[in-house]
């Protein structure tokens, strides 16, 4: 569908608005900066930055790219014949090697990064959705394949696979706090992927296929 002029001014406004916050955020700090000052420099108003984001925080962690929904959603779309664990590798290796910003692999994330680790509330967040992830991919294997509401096994493939994203994402981030570059960390993460595929083991790889 062909995007309309309405839809696209609203979406370089948002865009705008989010990359002046993060320059401003990586510049004095999250803590140091107020979302009146954000507006201020986006030239719009602080009501269009709520119209946009409806927390400061969303300004660096979108819900759209940071979503709770992340993992159920990857394995919802998995294609037949595809595992959970197999459709979360695919889309992670996906990303890896399209650099996409979504696993942090873009010029300058290094800054952004430090930045968040400094601030207690982002922090908070990102734990806080790692663990939503999780629970959200579990009540999604325990409606699809688990034999009851009391089968663990569902949380357990859900557990594992959200530890691999964190592993994932983690080697992401020690690697880019290092001053590594992209290309050198996409390419660690990639064997990563590999080992990490590897020690899995059938149970968990081949839960969840989706039929043909």
């Amino acid at each position: 569908m062909t995007e309309g002029l309405r839809e696209r001014k609203k979406r370089l406004t948002r865009q705008r608005i989010s990359e002046v916050a993060v320059g401003l955020f990586v510049e004095r700090g999250f803590d140091n900066v107020t979302i009146a000052e954000v507006a201020d420099a986006a030239e719009v108003s602080v009501n269009t930055v709520y119209n946009y984001f409806q927390s400061k925080e969303d300004l660096v962690l979108p819900p759209e790219e940071a979503s709770p929904r992340r993992l159920a959603d990857i394995v919802a779309g998995r294609a037949p014949g595809e595992s959970a664990a197999g459709a979360v590798l695919a889309r992670l290796r996906q990303e890896v090697r399209e650099r996409e910003r979504r696993v942090g692999l873009t010029p300058g994330f290094g800054r952004v990064l430090e930045m968040m680790r400094a601030a207690p509330t982002l922090t908070a967040r990102l734990e806080d959705l790692g663990r939503r992830m999780t629970d959200e991919l579990a009540a999604l294997l325990a409606e699809e394949c688990g034999d009851g509401p009391q089968d663990p096994l569902p949380r357990v493939i859900a557990w594992h696979i959200g530890s691999l994203h964190a592993l994932v994402m983690g080697e992401i981030g020690r690697r880019t706090a290092a001053g590594e570059r992209p290309d050198e960390i996409a390419a660690a993460v990639l064997d990563l992927l590999d080992a990490a595929e590897s020690v899995l083991g059938e149970k968990v790889l081949g839960y969840g296929v989706r039929g043909e």
